[in-house]
C-alpha cells in the first residue's frame, strides 16, 4: 500500500513579474504591483511530498531527516534570501511566477530523489495563494 510523507521549509525571495516581450502598459495591466520595477517579496511555504512504498526493513517511506537536507542544500541555500530575477540562473529567462517556482523546485528534486518516489511540490506564495505542481 502506498504511503505519502511530506517535508515542511519555508525560504524568502524577491521577484518582479515581467514579460520583456510586452510593453509596460501591456505588464501593468496583466501583472499590476507584481510588476513593481523594484521587485517585491514573499515569504514562500514550500510542502514537499513523497509517495512510495514504505520500507520493511526500516519502516521508513523515505529518511525524513535525508529529505530535509537535500531540501535545504537543492532549494533554501539556492532561493533563500535571493532576488530570483537576478541571483539565479533558473529564472534568468523564466518569469518567477508561483507556478513556475513550483515546477522549477519539483525538477531539482525530481533529479535527486529515485523515481520510486511521487513528488509533488505544493507552494505558498501567501496564506492565501498557492500552487501544486504536478497535479
Amino acid at each position: 500500500m502506498k504511503t505519502a510523507v511530506y517535508r515542511k521549509s519555508s525560504f524568502n525571495s524577491a521577484h518582479r513579474l515581467h514579460n520583456p516581450n510586452w510593453s509596460e502598459q501591456k505588464n501593468d495591466e496583466v501583472f499590476g504591483l507584481c510588476n513593481n520595477p523594484n521587485y517585491h517579496g514573499h515569504n514562500y511555504e514550500l510542502i514537499v511530498k513523497l509517495v512510495g512504498h514504505v520500507d520493511e526493513e526500516t519502516g521508513y517511506l523515505y529518511d525524513l531527516k535525508k529529505l530535509a537536507d537535500l531540501i535545504d542544500d537543492e532549494i533554501i541555500e539556492r532561493f533563500d534570501h535571493k532576488n530570483l530575477n537576478l541571483d539565479t540562473l533558473e529564472f534568468a529567462n523564466l518569469n518567477p511566477t508561483a507556478e513556475n517556482i513550483a515546477k522549477v523546485i519539483y525538477n531539482i528534486l525530481r533529479e535527486k530523489i529515485a523515481f520510486a518516489y511521487e513528488i509533488e511540490i505544493t507552494l505558498y506564495e501567501t496564506p492565501r495563494n498557492f500552487v501544486v505542481y504536478p497535479v
